[in-house]
């Protein structure tokens, strides 16, 4: 079985991290079960992504660096979370745009 090139299933989605997070995003896919996510933090500053299967949850997760993810500046990732999870940032000084476009594959 070969490696698959990242297909994008859903819309993308997008928020400005600042140093208070702003209300989250759902990045919803169309398919049952996806998963899997490219996550661009297009910023100059690192974004604390906060994410959960809730926007409570995404919103809870930014305000503490032990449950978010960092994202160093100008990243481009493919990464896994819930399906049809809900998304925010949060930086420590400035603001960055992120954008987040749910699919599957590498």
């Amino acid at each position: 079985m070969g490696i698959q090139a990242f297909t994008k299933l859903g819309n993308t989605v997008t928020f400005t991290a600042a140093t208070s997070s702003p209300t989250p995003v759902q990045a919803a896919s169309t398919t049952l079960g996806g998963n899997q996510y490219r996550v661009l933090n297009t910023g100059t500053v690192v974004v604390f992504l906060g994410y959960g299967s809730t926007a409570a949850d995404a919103t809870a997760n930014a305000a503490n660096v032990a449950t978010s993810m960092p994202l160093l500046p100008n990243t481009d990732e493919i990464l896994s979370f819930v399906p049809n999870a809900y998304f925010t940032g949060k930086t420590t000084s400035g603001t960055a745009v992120c954008y987040i476009s749910p699919g599957d594959g590498l």
